[in-house]
């Protein structure tokens, strides 16, 4: 597995996979739910305000013709109710079976179903409620940041798990596997909605509406297998290599053309080795083979993906770049020196930076021979020295002038020369030199925050909002490695 590559064609840090996958298991849920209950309809309509507007989370909207409220019990407990059309459903104890079949799951890679509702034609599922969106919304219409490398994996090893475990439980069948059914819960991490669990019409056979997208043999027969399920599967996989949604039969021709480039997200480029890309390329290829017989089990998918996860021990609410209110705002927020970087404060900035001096230099391997400390050493601290006068003074000219002089010399190798030589940069309005000496700064010492910050700084000034933004939460991923380390 090479080394992860910024962005900016810097490697700045090796990706390793963890042998400690305590954080992957697939655990069952069963304590943290209460059991599967029946609601009343009054109940569920005052828990979703009379099933308002405003309340409707399912991207469909209100012209679906199944619609999924938020909704809020007398306990405080947020839900999610589905509500299914006149039509569907008219066998009520067919629907009950189900539902109470489905309610006996419990497993934290699920969006677990707590309850339902059969009351005259109504017919309704209550399930927790997933506050941070679709893997759809994150994927293809994200905002302020693609989703990266290693939460992808993620995203497709715990879908895994939950199918696994679906299967061991004899609820093999999933119907409509796509990014809709994917959501993600309140610490970031992914979870598999119950409702397509459940058969959702009258005869069982409902799927995909989109042809270009459906099992082959579905085409045949209009009934699903566990096969198909994991032919949907294979179809996830192309989402999350692509960023985007192509058909199956458009990706094989590309795979067996071996033109790998075209299959993969632009966003991810310079964040994954080829091996890696290859290797979900071809676990994809194989989930999508016409014959049923030449897919992979579910079983054999979560070893092969266990293997590739990366950044393990980093929490998905760090990978996904949203708020986590149950941890600490040391864990969740940027250091005051991240904050200000953040505003490009550069007043803050060099205050920060003055005041942690050079200890973050510690350990900076600097070769010197006898002969350098005799001769060349000494006109190169006294350069270092005369910038750091300049530094303090906020003589940023002159500082810059000394720093290049240290720098050019050769004889030492110092990140905090290149990180106060950045800000000294921006403060004479040349942010792309700073942004050069806080890459240079990253180069001589990788595990260091301070330097991408910095990158954060002047990709703000340069204009390169999403960039920075990118790079601010690769800072903070880092500081979170650090202080758990």
């Amino acid at each position: 597995m090479g080394a992860r590559c910024s962005r900016f064609g810097l490697c700045f840090w090796p990706s390793q996979i963890e042998s400690n996958l305590n954080d992957l298991s697939c655990a069952d849920n069963e304590d943290a739910l209460p059991g599967f209950c029946e609601y009343s309809f009054d109940q569920l309509r005052a828990a979703t305000s009379g099933f308002s507007s405003e309340n409707i989370v399912s991207e469909h909207g209100e012209k679906a013709p199944n619609v999924v409220y938020r909704g809020k019990l007398d306990d405080d407990r947020v839900i999610a109710v589905k509500r299914f059309n006149k039509s569907a459903w008219p066998d009520s104890r067919q629907f009950l079976d189900e539902a109470r079949a489905v309610g006996q799951l419990r497993n934290q890679r699920l969006a677990n179903l707590i309850g339902c509702c059969c009351e005259g034609n109504e017919r309704l599922l209550v399930a927790e409620f997933m506050p941070n969106e679709t893997l759809s919304r994150h994927l293809f219409h994200w905002e302020t940041q693609p989703m990266q490398w290693a939460m992808r994996l993620r995203v497709a090893l715990y879908l895994a798990q939950a199918l696994e475990y679906c299967s061991s439980k004899g609820r093999a069948l999933y119907h409509d596997l796509n990014a809709y059914r994917v959501l993600f819960d309140q610490d970031g991490n992914p979870r598999l909605s119950c409702f397509g669990l459940m058969k959702n019409s009258r005869d069982g056979k409902s799927y995909s509406t989109n042809l270009a997208f459906t099992p082959p043999e579905y085409m045949r027969t209009g009934r699903i297998t566990p096969e198909s399920v994991v032919y949907s599967f294979g179809t996830l996989l192309l989402d999350l290599l692509s960023g985007k949604h192509i058909p199956p039969s458009h990706a094989l021709d590309l795979i067996r053309a071996k033109n790998f480039p075209m299959l993969m997200d632009s966003c991810l480029e310079g964040h994954l080795s080829n091996d890696e890309g290859t290797e979900l390329v071809r676990l994809a290829s194989r989930c999508l083979q016409y014959e049923l017989r030449e897919r992979p089990n579910v079983k054999s998918l979560v070893i092969a993906l266990t293997a590739l996860q990366k950044e393990t021990e980093v929490p998905s609410y760090v990978l996904m770049g949203i708020s986590h209110g149950n941890a600490s705002s040391k864990q969740i927020s940027l250091s005051p020196f991240g904050e200000a970087c953040s505003r490009t404060d550069l007043t803050a900035i060099h205050e920060f930076l003055e005041k942690a001096g050079y200890k973050d230099d510690e350990g900076v391997a600097n070769e010197l021979s006898f002969q350098m400390w005799t001769s060349q050493i000494q006109e190169t601290l006294n350069s270092k020295k005369r910038g750091d006068s300049a530094f303090r003074a906020k003589d940023f000219v002159n500082a810059i002038d000394c720093y290049t002089q240290f720098i050019d010399g050769g004889t030492m190798v110092s990140p905090t020369v290149f990180a106060r030589r950045s800000l000294c940069y921006l403060m004479s309005d040349m942010p792309q030199e700073a942004l050069g000496d806080a890459m240079q700064a990253q180069a001589v010492s990788p595990d260091w925050p301070t330097a991408l910050y910095l990158q954060a700084a002047a990709l703000f000034i340069l204009g390169m909002e999403n960039d920075a933004q990118e790079t601010l939460r690769d800072g903070t991923t880092l500081e979170f490695k650090k202080e758990r380390t």
